[in-house]
């Protein structure tokens, strides 16, 4: 197991941060639009000081906001308030990548907390912003990327009266729900992310396989308390609860999308005892997989 070449990896991604075939960055005062394709230098473990209104229009893949581990697919739309950490990984992606998957609004807090001050309209965007904080996943989106669209092709007033907009049905809208169950604020250094986006990519690409949280801190030259620190700090989860959910996370994949017996998901999604499989997975879907299976077989209706 080697982890350091993801690290190194990913710092020689932020000395290149925008190819140009893949990246486009479109600035005009306080909303700043930016897309990218897959894969990108974005694509890390990361957080900083501006909101993000992030819509997935290509791929699917595993989701991470604070705490909370997810899927995504085509239509996804996320908002992330400040220093609140989060990256988007796409699986099954073709060869050649693909030039177009994120659509992505930044914008800060102090311009618009100041207008609100004066301008008593803008004032009912407040609460939706706070909500922010834990990161909140709308589930109704079918308009999204016209607005996205809106927002990329305009300038000045007319782009942010097109933004004011957008957000007003957010705020407005009471089909969503908030991510992480902890209001995670990153405050870590460039290269602490760095070590951070490693240890979870390697995580996700490799949970079928036994995880140890000694390897792991011996590869960052860490004793294993000062990992489980920083594990935790900068992930809300215990390293074993957070294998845990990346497995339970593809389990439920598999239980909604094939046949397989409970006892073959549990080994394939790297469990090696199914007393603890179910366990855990009680533990963190609330009900048991058999259970969880019965009540997916009920998403497409009678």
């Amino acid at each position: 197991m080697d982890i350091l070449p993801q690290i190194r990896s990913a710092e020689a991604h932020r000395s290149h941060p925008k190819p140009p075939e893949v990246e486009r960055e479109n600035y005009d005062g306080i909303v700043n639009y930016i897309e990218h394709g897959y894969p990108s230098p974005r694509v890390r473990w990361h957080c900083h000081d501006e909101y993000e209104l992030h819509l997935i229009v290509s791929t699917s893949g595993k989701l991470f906001v604070g705490d909370y581990i997810g899927e995504f697919s085509p239509g996804h739309l996320v908002l992330t308030g400040p220093r609140l950490p989060h990256n988007w990984i796409s699986n099954r992606v073709p060869e050649e990548g693909v030039l177009l998957r994120d659509m992505i609004l930044q914008f800060a807090h102090e311009p618009l907390e100041q207008a609100a001050k004066s301008i008593p309209e803008l004032r009912e965007l407040l609460p939706l912003l706070e909500r922010s904080t834990y990161g909140i996943e709308f589930l109704a989106a079918a308009g999204a990327e016209a607005h996205f669209l809106r927002i990329r092709a305009s300038r000045g007033a007319e782009r942010f009266a097109h933004f004011l907009q957008f957000m007003s049905e957010l705020a407005r809208s009471s089909n969503y729900r908030l991510l992480s169950n902890a209001t995670m604020r990153s405050y870590d250094d460039d290269a602490t992310l760095a070590k951070v986006n490693a240890v979870l990519n390697y995580i996700t690409e490799n949970y079928r396989e036994p995880l140890s949280a000694e390897a792991l801190a011996e590869q960052l030259g860490m004793s294993l308390s000062k990992f489980s620190r920083f594990f935790r700090k900068t992930t809300g989860n215990s390293f074993t609860d957070f294998v845990s959910r990346i497995r339970i996370n593809k389990a439920c994949q598999l239980l909604m999308n094939t046949d397989q017996y409970v006892t073959n998901v549990c080994y394939d999604v790297g469990f090696h005892n199914v007393a603890n499989f179910n366990r855990r997975f009680l533990q963190v879907k609330g009900v048991t997989p058999k259970e969880f299976r019965r009540q997916a077989d009920g998403r497409f209706g009678a």
